[in-house]
């Protein structure tokens, strides 16, 4: 029989043909979609592993940038991937309705409850999705809706001063100054999503280890991302995902186990025999907090924003909302300090702020958001902060819609993965100069008419956010509390490095974290205002 015949030959000649296969596979792999033109490892035209291994080894920024450097705009990461780093190619691959969407890289970052994963509005990879599900919570982000959280911004902030001073100046010792630049962020998103801080603050410590966790699954999240399909294997396992549903196994991620703990603290009245209960009106959380609006959200779109989207938008803010802020404050602490012209110039636009009255808080050193829009140079060591160390460090991938497009002059087909890295786009020499790696914020500045394009451009090429209609939903949020704490600590504070001469250390698992970087503290006096600035403000 036939049959017999071809088990008689794969038996006697099963490692020439494996080896056939494979090697098949691989020519597939590296003239896929016409892709063996655009430049880059050899081994990456190949596989994925290559990529897979590079982000395994945690710093994958310095591989994407020195591959440009040595490849040009466009570089092939893997069979089915490019990395762009032509500023020209973000409006396209990031533009609205261009029809690309995320690849099954965010897919891997959706938490998992009792058996089913938790698509937000950040790891969908559904458009119409996200469409929908950003309309019904679009306004409670929008930056009108800050004067709204600033309270609880001041509330979490006055007691990080506070408790700064008890532990670091009552005290004196050093400061793992990135832990708790975390600490107060994961404060401050806890309370203005609950009106609740979580305690990270109060008691110096990370809380139900959440913190931990999320290094972790970063960890996971970076490597596994760039072979989607080792996700099923793993955190997403069928199997286990079916035990998790039916009650035998909890595969429930501790960070929503976290938000949903929180949630039945603040809202225990919400739920009746497994039923949503709409409150009367007099009933309903008046704080103008983040849930409270998810809740409104609920009531307004019940056909779409169901409960379990009100917990996923919960999740998204202790998953995302901290991690991303602590990495950004960290960035403008440490370049301020590693650069002293520039802190020692911060410094005297916000003392002179104060000696002219502009400062309503002076006995916290607490400002607001209103007074440190005012602040022109605080404005650019932020920026130049976000440029040198933006949050994210992988290339943020889409996928190209059938038919292929032209992205820079360049035709690539539809199904390719394509994205920018904010590190790589951040170093462009065309478009912020030659000293890319200098931490500069003078290069912010816009002292003539010519400055105004340069500028512009300069903005136009920042990622650290994202870019278009998948823009970071909380950035205001985020920005709300940077351009707060880092005046106000400054006012209150003299912050150097315990050690001078130390650098600190960077683990990119897709954010950029930073540790070893230890500080100490010393108090201020605050500055008052002079007295013709007294009579003025009278």
């Amino acid at each position: 029989m036939i049959t017999d015949q071809i088990v008689h030959v794969l038996s006697r000649h099963w490692l020439p043909i494996a080896l056939a296969a494979v090697l098949a596979w691989l020519l597939r792999n590296r003239y896929h979609n016409g892709l063996n033109k655009y430049p880059g490892p050899f081994l990456a035209s190949l596989t994925d592993w290559w990529r897979f291994f590079d982000v395994y080894g945690r710093r994958p920024e310095r591989s994407h940038i020195a591959l440009h450097r040595k490849y040009g705009p466009v570089v092939r990461l893997g069979p089915n991937t490019l990395s762009f780093s032509d500023p020209d190619s973000l409006k396209t691959i990031y533009g609205l309705n261009k029809g690309f969407v995320k690849s099954d890289f965010y897919v891997v970052q959706q938490s998992v409850v009792k058996g089913h994963s938790l698509p937000s509005l950040f790891s969908t990879t559904d458009n119409d999705f996200h469409m929908q599900f950003r309309r019904c919570v679009n306004s409670a982000f929008a930056m009108s809706a800050l004067v709204q959280y600033e309270p609880f911004v001041d509330n979490t902030t006055k007691l990080f001063l506070k408790q700064t001073e008890r532990l670091y100046i009552d005290q004196p010792g050093t400061c793992d100054f990135t832990q708790w630049l975390q600490f107060y962020a994961f404060d401050v998103i806890g309370e203005i999503t609950y009106s609740k801080r979580h305690g990270f603050i109060e008691k110096n410590e990370d809380v139900d280890g959440i913190v931990a966790y999320l290094t972790k699954l970063f960890l996971y999240v970076a490597p596994i991302g760039q072979i989607p399909l080792l996700d099923r294997l793993f955190l997403k396992n069928p199997l286990y995902l079916k035990l998790s549903e039916w009650g035998l196994l909890d595969a429930t991620f501790p960070v929503a186990k976290f938000a949903r703990a929180r949630m039945a603290e603040r809202l225990p009245e919400l739920e009746k025999d497994g039923a949503p209960v709409v409150l009367p009106t007099s009933e309903k959380p008046k704080s103008p907090d983040l849930l409270s609006k998810f809740l409104a959200a609920r009531e307004a779109r019940p056909d779409f924003m169901s409960d379990t989207l009100v917990q996923t938008m919960a999740v998204s803010m202790a998953f995302a909302g901290s991690e991303t802020t602590a990495i950004s404050l960290s960035a403008v602490f440490y370049f301020l300090l590693k650069t002293p012209a520039a802190l020692a110039r911060l410094r005297k636009e916000i003392d002179d702020a104060a000696r002219e009255g502009r400062f309503s808080d002076y006995e916290t050193g607490l400002v607001t958001w209103h007074e440190s829009q005012t602040l022109p140079y605080l404005d650019m060591c932020v920026k130049e902060a976000f440029r040198l160390h933006p949050a994210p460090g992988l290339p943020m991938e889409r996928i190209v819609p059938a038919g292929g497009l032209e992205i820079a002059g360049r035709r690539v087909e539809g199904g390719t993965i394509v994205g920018c890295s904010a590190w790589v786009l951040h170093r462009d020499e065309r478009v912020f100069g030659g000293d890319v790696e200098a931490y500069r914020p003078e290069r912010w500045e816009v002292k003539g008419e010519g400055d105004e394009a340069r500028v512009k451009a300069m903005n136009g090429t920042m990622l650290q956010f994202g870019m278009g209609s998948r823009t970071c939903i909380g950035k205001n949020i985020s920005l709300l509390e940077i351009y707060k704490l880092v005046p106000s600590m400054l006012r209150r504070f003299d912050i150097r490095f315990d050690d001078p001469d130390s650098e600190w250390e960077i683990v990119n698992a897709w954010f950029v974290k930073q540790s070893n970087f230890v500080t100490r503290f010393g108090l201020r006096d605050i500055v008052m205002p002079e007295k013709g600035a007294e009579a003025a403000e009278e």
